[in-house]
């Protein structure tokens, strides 16, 4: 947590971040004309904010696009502000409602696990329980089968799609459909994308959820810094996270 804090203290990082806050997925070059100073400064600034985990980044072709990548702000709340603020510090795992046209969403986390054990946490249904509020996945995971999301407490499933793509234990790619409400079925299919990558002893995921209508319900998307914290948490202490999600789905 020492290296996150450390980003947030210098204020033209504070400012990267509120510039990504407001437009998610931007290249250098956008970024670097909302801000005073040189590129090569703001490219500095952008290797601080990603060497925290702060800032992640995709390829489009010949561009790299920069996103705000809210886990570890997730992590520090579960840490230290919801002990004291809950209430008023959940609101900020939105960080942003709006993106262009068709919006994407793109959350990174590093955990000290291998690649094996963390492909077992995303597919086996009592692990994905686990740290996903009780909610199993149920599948033969194999590319075009189906899979179906459900509480062991709800009357309906929570969500259903297709595995697009099976490859473990590096990529998984799946279609979503939100079920537990009339407003989430309305919004339609969007897609999820699974993506280890090892890293000496701990392996990065980084998980894309993308295919969103511009202005999509944040229920859609807005579990995931929860449920990732859940994940890191499982496979690194091998207990449990609470978290305002899990709370909520023990409640009902």
């Amino acid at each position: 947590m020492d290296v996150v804090f450390r980003a947030l203290a210098d204020p033209t990082r504070r400012s990267l971040l509120d510039r990504l806050y407001e437009e998610d997925g931007q290249s250098l070059t956008a970024l670097e004309g909302r801000l005073p100073m040189t590129r090569i400064g703001v490219m500095k600034h952008l290797r601080v904010l990603e060497g925290a985990g702060l800032v992640t980044t995709k390829r489009r072709g010949r561009e790299k696009l920069h996103f705000l990548n809210p886990v570890p702000i997730r992590l520090v709340h579960d840490r230290w502000v919801s002990k004291y603020a809950e209430p008023w510090a959940a609101a900020l795992t939105g960080l942003k409602r709006q993106l262009e046209e068709q919006m994407e969403k793109v959350f990174e986390i590093y955990i000290k696990t291998t690649p094996e054990r963390l492909w077992e946490a995303i597919t086996d249904p009592e692990l994905r329980a686990r740290y996903s509020f009780g909610v199993r996945v149920d599948s033969d995971w194999e590319a075009g089968s189906r899979y179906e999301s459900a509480h062991p407490n709800g009357p309906v499933a929570i969500a259903a799609g297709e595995n697009l793509e099976v490859d473990p234990p590096r990529r998984l790619v799946q279609s979503f459909t939100a079920l537990w409400s009339d407003e989430v079925k309305s919004e339609g299919t969007s897609r999820v994308t699974w993506e280890i990558e090892p890293v000496a002893d701990s392996c990065r995921l980084t998980v894309t959820h993308d295919q969103l209508r511009e202005g999509a319900n944040e229920e859609l998307y807005g579990g995931w810094p929860m449920i990732l914290s859940g994940l890191k948490t499982l496979l690194e202490t091998g207990e449990d996270l609470t978290t305002p999600g899990s709370l909520l789905y023990a409640n009902a």
